[in-house]
């Protein structure tokens, strides 16, 4: 399998809710853009609401501008809360992207984890489960050819998406109600993070519904990789921004909830031992890109992180790791292989 480079844009902030971001929304479609010329594999979206740091609330409307800036890279939303939406309208809204993208887009169809967002879109917390599971019988249907019956009238969902016979996109959980969930509607599974336990029963109830099963989980635990040729300078001066996004997620903590980089950073030198977020050298990252690291994932516009400072880290993974890996022979080779098997899946 070839390497994976991939963008995070969740647009995390400083915590003000009143900030600007303007500037930086503008940054991420001139960052992508340059990412798209570089031949970066994806661009993933999130979604949260009601976040101090401007946490994405709108991943659609990012990821249509996205689209609208490139023509190769792929385009994700990891994880799309599928239950705040009206069902119909969300099928109307993918669709819709997948057109604008021509097949580029993807996502995880996900039910968050936070009630005050069911609450600020008149959902109901405890039906959740339900939620979830109308919202996928109707975006399958709807992108179906046929009609079909929703709230006691018949309907035919236009237009079609481009991707047939539908849009990619998998189940995402932590949990064993995810895992059967995915497997009962014969769709790929995506947590966050290595749960064997969940994968297994995923498995399991994949074979007993006579369906294939497919996972997939980050390689490194959802790990953010930034760039510099002085790491410690850059922890010193940048830090405090990793710490903006990492300080906000860990107070969305739920008992039960099983989350990847859970525990909690009390300061920023406990964060580094952490290691959600690393600070390499091109260098380092070569090397451990030579001895097996198959995935990058940047988040150059983190916590409010200085737009200069994020364009030097994409920059120095553009112009200089990429560039690199492209002059080995090896991995060339293994490059163009996984993009040959790709094309012929």
């Amino acid at each position: 399998m070839g390497l994976m480079t991939a963008l995070r844009f969740n647009m995390t902030n400083t915590a003000d809710p009143g900030g600007a971001h303007g500037d930086r929304y503008a940054a991420a479609l001139d960052m992508a853009a340059f990412a798209d010329e570089r031949g970066f594999t994806g661009i993933s979206c999130e979604e949260h609401h009601l976040a101090e740091t401007g946490w994405l609330p709108s991943p659609l409307v990012l990821a249509a501008a996205l689209a609208g800036r490139t023509t190769r890279v792929h385009i994700t939303i990891n994880a799309l809360l599928i239950t705040l939406y009206d069902p119909v309208r969300l099928a109307e809204d993918i669709a819709v992207l997948d057109n604008i993208s021509q097949g580029r887009f993807s996502f995880v169809a996900g039910m968050g984890y936070r009630p005050e967002e069911y609450a600020a879109v008149d959902k109901d917390w405890t039906q959740r489960g339900k939620l979830m599971d109308r919202c996928i019988e109707v975006m399958l249907k709807a992108w179906s050819e046929d009609s079909f019956e929703y709230n006691s009238q018949i309907v035919n969902v236009t237009p079609k998406p481009h991707s047939r016979p539908r849009p990619f996109f998998f189940i995402g959980g932590m949990s064993a109600a995810a895992a059967r969930r995915a497997a009962r509607f014969g769709l790929p599974f995506a947590p966050p993070m290595a749960i064997p336990d969940v994968e297994a029963l995923y498995r399991e109830e994949c074979t007993k519904n006579g369906h294939r099963s497919l996972v997939y989980r980050p390689e490194n635990g959802s790990t953010v990789t930034l760039l510099s040729h002085d790491p410690e300078a850059a922890w010193t001066a940048y830090g405090c921004y990793v710490m903006n996004e990492a300080a906000e997620y860990s107070a969305w903590k739920r008992p039960g909830v099983r989350r990847p980089n859970e525990m909690v950073a009390e300061s920023i030198d406990h964060l580094r031992r952490l290691r959600h977020v690393e600070i390499l050298t091109p260098g380092d990252l070569i090397a451990q890109i030579r001895c097996g690291r198959r995935e990058v994932v940047m988040n150059p516009l983190i916590g409010g992180l200085p737009l200069e400072a994020g364009w030097a880290s994409l920059r120095l993974l553009g112009d200089e790791v990429l560039p690199s890996l492209e002059s080995d022979p090896g991995n060339q080779k293994e490059r163009e292989t996984s993009t040959l098997s790709g094309s012929a899946r």
